[in-house]
């Protein structure tokens, strides 16, 4: 480990202590105001009290139908499903997420440069963003896995080096969100604290993290507390509407075992003075089809 990130300091060590500690968030939540982007003052507002915002009809129908489609070739492609950004599961053998979509499919590298997304996330984060990780997940009916509580940003902190909250996640439904095929839950209002987790990272921990997370998870008892505090938020919604969520969000998502499949395209804005250093909690960062080292500004050709 070099001098300079032993000396560094660290506003929000995890995966160090022995017991869980919760820390107050040290960040602000929005960076930019009503007057620079398409967000509205009470819609920027909502999402710093919230920690998220959900908009409906982000994309068309017609680009969704493009979505399944492309979704489809991607999963059916042997080379795509033999490829170490694929995540398949391990008894279904059913692909539970594509990492790097923005770089691998042109469908979805438009999706995730296009004006309607990236302003929304330059707005919020108060400066040109890149994109920190894309992915596309799949949760089939009947067959469809949790996601358990976390919150990405202790992740992002601890195995890729991202320094500071000043992250944001969007998610674009490419089918309906109902309350019960395993749809996001948010506890509203946690982004406003940090839970500093127990346990080392092991090596290359992605490769278990990515089919269910274990490192960084919070313990139960913390949980119950943020739960009792901020309550649950079911996230529901139609197809083609997206929700923008901070880095720091304590989320979640159940297991589907109705019919109805979900399904969604998942891009990670990160402010490009925010880039990532070392790890801080982490023997070795992870890949870069995980976390990228690709600091270039997403969505450009929006800028003129």
């Amino acid at each position: 480990m070099s001098e300079s990130v032993q000396s560094r300091t660290d506003v929000y060590p995890t995966r160090v202590e022995a017991q869980p500690q919760v820390l107050e968030r040290e960040d602000p939540v929005v960076w930019g105001g009503a007057d620079s982007g398409p967000l509205s003052a009470e819609q920027l507002v909502g999402y710093d009290t919230r920690g998220y915002l959900s908009i409906e009809g982000v994309v068309t129908a017609e680009e969704i139908e493009s979505f399944h489609a492309e979704l489809a070739r991607l999963s059916d492609d042997p080379e795509v499903r033999a490829d170490e950004r694929t995540v398949v599961e391990a008894t279904s053998q059913q692909v539970r997420s594509i990492f790097d979509v923005h770089k691998s499919s042109e469908v979805f590298q438009k999706i995730a440069n296009d004006p309607r997304i990236v302003d929304r996330a330059r707005q919020i984060l108060g400066s040109e963003v890149y994109i920190h990780q894309s992915r596309v997940n799949f949760k089939p009916g009947f067959e469809g896995k949790e996601f358990s509580w976390h919150s990405d940003f202790e992740t992002w902190h601890a195995e890729d080096g991202m320094p500071r909250m000043r992250a944001m996640s969007i998610s674009i439904s490419m089918t309906d969100n109902y309350s019960f095929n395993g749809p996001l839950m948010i506890m509203p209002g946690s982004h406003t604290q940090y839970v500093s987790c127990v346990g080392e990272t092991p090596d290359e921990n992605y490769r278990s993290s990515l089919v269910m997370q274990g490192a960084g998870t919070p313990d139960r008892d913390t949980l119950t507390r943020f739960a009792e505090t901020y309550g649950i938020d079911v996230l529901e919604g139609r197809a083609g509407g997206a929700v923008m969520f901070d880095s720091n969000c304590m989320h979640a998502s159940n297991g589907n075992v109705t019919p109805f499949a979900r399904s969604n395209v998942f891009i990670v804005f990160n402010s490009v003075e925010n880039t990532l250093q070392e790890p801080y909690g982490a023997p070795s960062p992870r890949p870069e089809f995980v976390a990228s080292h690709d600091f270039t500004p997403a969505g450009a050709s929006s800028n003129t």
